[in-house]
């Protein structure tokens, strides 16, 4: 017998919940205020379903799910279309924000990413595990070590502030190492810099970054950060 689950998460507002997701693409399946606020939304197949909760918090919200996809790339996209036209700049603080995809240590060196609705809730996406999970890289430096652990600390647990300094210190200690890594790393840790409040500490890290050629994804990753910096 098939099995189907759907996960029902807390919000304050669901007109906001309708509101976001419908500026992402998504569809409003069902809705109602009363007895209680109730309200579905679905986007090729992703059904997400919300109750709104009279004084809650999204800042204290622990709700969360797993969305497992083929490919996180292609739905990051899709969702970063609609959160540039809705608040004119990828958000990548407060609430709601999404972070990019990246592979996660803790999951087997798979894709994820996170979105952070108006609830305060995480809607985790996540690749599908292979029959044959990639190997680790050998050769792997410190830096890149020091930039996974990273990874698992802010964009898993969601403590930026540790993630930073683990990063910032491998950065210090780590200053010729290789040009690829040094990137991503100087890339994330202005991430999260800004993700912590530290918007100057940012600006500083990504002046680190200017007048040099970017493999386009960190290209792609430094400029929606300059866009927040500007915003912020």
């Amino acid at each position: 017998m098939a099995v189907r689950t759907l996960p029902l998460l807390p919000c304050s507002s669901i007109d906001d919940i309708t509101d976001f997701y419908e500026a992402l693409g998504f569809t409003t399946t069902y809705r109602q205020t009363r007895p209680n606020p109730y309200v579905a939304v679905e986007r090729d197949g992703l059904e997400l379903h919300y109750f709104g909760m009279p004084g809650f918090d999204p800042a204290d919200s622990y709700g969360s799910c797993v969305v497992l996809v083929e490919d996180t790339e292609p739905w990051f996209e899709a969702l970063a279309v609609g959160l540039r036209a809705r608040h004119g700049r990828l958000p990548l603080t407060g609430i709601p924000r999404i972070t990019r995809p990246r592979r996660r240590k803790n999951a087997g060196g798979l894709s994820g990413f996170s979105l952070i609705d108006p609830g305060g809730n995480w809607v985790r996406f996540m690749r599908v595990a292979k029959a044959e999970p990639d190997p680790a890289p050998a050769d792997e430096s410190r830096l890149a070590t020091a930039y996974a652990n990273a990874v698992v600390l802010a964009d898993s647990h969601g403590d930026p502030a540790q993630a930073a300094k683990i990063l910032a210190g491998a950065l210090a200690r780590d200053d010729a190492g290789p040009s690829g890594d040094r990137d991503q790393a100087l890339a994330y840790l202005a991430e999260l810099q800004l993700r912590t409040g530290d918007g100057a500490a940012a600006a500083v890290t990504l002046d680190a970054l200017s007048d040099r050629p970017l493999e386009p994804e960190i290209e792609a990753a430094v400029a929606d950060l300059r866009a927040s910096l500007s915003r912020a």
